[in-house]
């Protein structure tokens, strides 16, 4: 117990931000924390652990709202956390409808939170 102690007192000192990421995931299995990146997500440059998925590198940014319904214009984040809803999904590198929680992140990444189906008519189906 006191060397959990310890290893957490140094990880909060050092910065290390490992406890608050997903590091195990029911459909992707254990998740190696990689290198730090960069990405964008609408405008704003977060850091994030290359190979982990979008969704928790957004959730450790304190990012909750990945889409606006269609009709309500409601907010949707992440619910399954799975790859079977699609509450989690946003527009990926200019490609709409990725499911950010089975998505690894990768260096660069431009993400914007998505409105509607994604694409840029306003009438657009619900997904």
């Amino acid at each position: 117990m006191i060397q959990a102690l310890a290893s957490t007192a140094e990880r909060d000192k050092e910065g290390d931000e490992s406890g608050m990421r997903v590091t195990e995931h029911p459909i992707l299995g254990g998740l190696t924390p990689g290198r730090v990146v960069q990405i964008v997500v609408d405008g704003k440059k977060i850091e994030a652990r290359e190979g982990e998925t979008i969704a928790a590198a957004l959730l450790a940014a304190g990012i909750r709202v990945n889409r606006y319904t269609s009709k309500r214009h409601e907010p949707r984040g992440l619910f399954c956390g799975i790859g079977q809803c699609t509450d989690c999904v946003m527009v990926v590198n200019g490609v709409p409808n990725v499911r950010t929680c089975v998505t690894p992140v990768a260096s660069g990444m431009v993400i914007e939170t998505q409105h509607g189906s994604g694409g840029r008519a306003e009438s657009d189906e619900e997904v």
